[in-house]
């Protein structure tokens, strides 16, 4: 008997989505599935039970064509602060890909990766946790505005059509070494800020021989407490959401109990690893996503704490054929 169910995966080819795909097709749970991923930039190594479709989601004709015969859709793809493509992935993308959903006759659900840039991260003052409830507040550039259009769209769906749908919304995203290398003081940092262009280049260097961990200070000369939420524990919600009635058009903040704050991040570092830290003024403000829905309604809990997510990162080891590569800033 063929499978009954089809989830389209775009983005399929960036860090969620591998990750996604992976352990999806490991799950017993998701027998019935097939994957059909939606690649762009990027190939997947051919698996069993994974359909490749190769193009951009603006062009509407593919998205109808990939969306042929699929129940499910996890929309990851997007082009972060990139102003000429992003509209076109974002909006317009997302657009096809909705009235494709609506018009389906095989279409069941549709999760989105939503963003915590969608709420301000660490650029506007939330003096308390941070809830779904939370009004839209898009940060200066392109990516943040792109996640408050793509949930708002997604939001209007669920209002004009009674789309099935939901959006999980996540911080920044670690995997592997991630999170050694958003604290390095060298050319190889990832995501921001870039600690070597803070402090100058000799200094910089001077860090990178020690070393030296830098602990990021907010406005008020307090270490910054910024969220995080490792892959396994995103890719564990969007499990959790899939089929489950109690995910129908909600949102979810999906990230850690706790943010990482960065003093506890450096002395926990200088205790078990001896590292020296550098205390580095920045005009941030500490923020606190509240994951109490998704735990509540969704029976999800993550896995990865501060501790959990250092040890992994920094016992790490790359192999030959997995070179450390950014695609994009962060």
């Amino acid at each position: 008997m063929s499978p009954q169910k089809r989830i389209l995966v775009t983005g399929a080819t960036g860090k969620v989505g591998q990750a996604f795909i992976d352990r999806f097709l490991a799950e017993p749970q998701f027998d019935a599935f097939v994957v059909r991923a939606l690649c762009h930039n990027r190939v997947l190594t051919p698996q069993d039970r994974v359909e490749v479709v190769r193009g951009s989601i603006d062009k509407r004709p593919l998205v109808e064509d990939a969306l042929s015969g699929v129940t499910h859709v996890l929309h990851l793809a997007t082009s972060k602060e990139t102003p000429e493509t992003i509209m076109d992935v974002a909006v317009k993308g997302l657009f096809w890909m909705l009235e494709a959903c609506r018009t389906s006759p095989s279409f069941q659900q549709f999760i989105l990766i939503g963003g915590d840039a969608s709420v301000g991260h660490f650029f506007y003052d939330h003096p308390l946790p941070v809830t779904e409830a939370q009004k839209h507040s898009a940060y200066p550039g392109c990516y943040a505005l792109s996640k408050v259009l793509e949930e708002v769209m997604l939001e209007q769906y669920f209002i004009q059509y009674g789309l099935n749908g939901c959006c999980l919304r996540a911080p920044w995203i670690m995997e592997k070494d991630d999170f050694k290398y958003q604290l390095s003081f060298g050319a190889d940092v990832f995501g921001g800020p870039r600690w070597c262009d803070l402090v100058g280049p000799e200094q910089a260097e001077q860090y990178v021989a020690a070393g030296a961990v830098p602990v990021m200070m907010g406005v008020n000369g307090r270490p910054i407490k910024r969220n995080f939420v490792h892959v396994h524990d995103l890719v564990s919600a969007v499990f959790h959401a899939i089929d489950n009635p109690k995910a129908s058009q909600q949102t979810f903040n999906i990230c850690m109990d706790e943010p990482v704050d960065y003093g506890e991040l450096g002395q926990y570092l200088a205790t078990t690893r001896g590292l020296p830290t550098v205390e580095i003024p920045t005009p941030y403000v500490s923020t606190w996503l509240d994951n109490a829905k998704a735990r509540f309604l969704l029976d999800w809990r993550p896995e990865y704490d501060l501790k959990k997510m250092v040890e992994a990162a920094w016992n790490y080891q790359r192999a030959a054929a997995d070179p450390r590569i950014i695609w994009y800033p962060g």
